[in-house]
């Protein structure tokens, strides 16, 4: 029996530092002698909102906290969102408790994100 359960994170305002954390699964701790499982995200929704009157760019990495590092680019690297519109990305992309989805947008706070999928244990 699967034991996912649909969440949704934000929405937050992207900032222009494009190595900020905006989603990581939390761990799970406690408990004698069973382990400690980890959880995991399986993103399936993502969108970006402007809410702007001029082109704002974006750009998310998926990796170690705070970085972004070439070879982890995973949605959007300098993709370019059109005044008062929306983006949105779909798929299955895995996010485990090592991961952090990072990013950041071209100008401070015009861009809102939020996600929706499912998390579960390992």
């Amino acid at each position: 029996m699967a034991s996912n359960r649909t969440f949704r994170f934000g929405p937050v305002a992207l900032t222009n530092t494009l190595t900020t954390n905006i989603l990581n699964p939390p761990t799970t701790t406690g408990g004698v002698g069973a382990g400690t499982p980890d959880t995991y995200i399986i993103l399936k929704h993502i969108r970006i909102v402007n809410k702007t009157a001029g082109a704002v760019t974006f750009s998310l990495w998926l990796g170690a906290t705070g970085a972004n590092a070439a070879g982890t680019e995973v949605i959007g690297i300098g993709q370019s969102i059109a005044a008062n519109s929306a983006y949105d990305w779909y798929g299955l992309l895995r996010v485990d408790v090592a991961d952090f989805l990072v990013g950041g947008a071209s100008a401070n706070t015009s861009l809102s994100i939020e996600g929706e999928g499912e998390i579960g244990l390992k």
